[in-house]
């Protein structure tokens, strides 16, 4: 089934060469939106004033960096090689790698940022979660994974982020209060300092 969807996309990737530089540069540098989004996350939890939003748009990144870095383990034991070295005769876009193909690292971080991006504000979420699916697509279209690689990604990332969440948002919170009694505060809220 997983090699099965793959080829379709691919013949999909065949039938459609005009889509293959708009495609292939999201592919490789859509990383750069996610970036933005998590950037308009922390000015969106900045703007309401809410801890718990803040501590969730500083959780975002690091979740993702914690994310990717369970994922480097998990690819090496599972070792599954990219699509292009299995599936002779297929369109390959993607610039070619050894590294193990599942699960996807962009998808895992699309995950991640994701999943955080829903715990700042619904909306931006709901943004990140469409940039996620064309991210995942675009990765089985230029042949760098199958299906499954790019959907255990998105998982991984997700659980990732909203699990250490739920581990570390009181602390995040706490630091965050120490946080607005010092200089740091106009990045963290801009709400007025209350009243001694």
């Amino acid at each position: 089934m997983n090699t099965q969807i793959f080829l379709r996309i691919n013949d999909f990737a065949s039938a459609t060469p005009w889509l293959h530089g708009v495609v292939s540069a999201y592919a490789a540098y859509g990383v750069v939106l996610f970036a933005v989004l998590m950037l308009a996350g922390w000015w969106i939890a900045r703007r309401q004033a809410s801890v718990a939003k803040m501590a969730a748009a500083i959780w975002t990144p690091l979740a993702m960096l914690i994310a990717l870095g369970v994922n480097q383990p998990v690819a090496d034991l599972v070792g599954e090689p990219r699509p292009y070295a299995r599936l002779p005769g297929i369109l390959v876009l993607a610039q070619r790698s050894t590294d193990p193909a599942f699960p996807s690292d962009h998808a895992v971080m699309a995950g991640a940022v994701t999943a955080g991006l829903f715990l700042v504000h619904r909306g931006l979420g709901a943004i990140a979660a469409v940039a996620a699916a064309v991210m995942v697509f675009a990765r089985v279209y230029i042949g760098a994974h199958y299906p499954g690689d790019v959907l255990a990604g998105l998982v991984l990332g997700a659980v990732v982020t909203l699990l250490g969440f739920l581990a570390v948002r009181r602390l995040l919170e706490w630091l965050l209060h120490l946080a607005e009694r010092s200089p740091l505060r106009p990045l963290l809220t801009t709400a007025r300092p209350a009243p001694r």
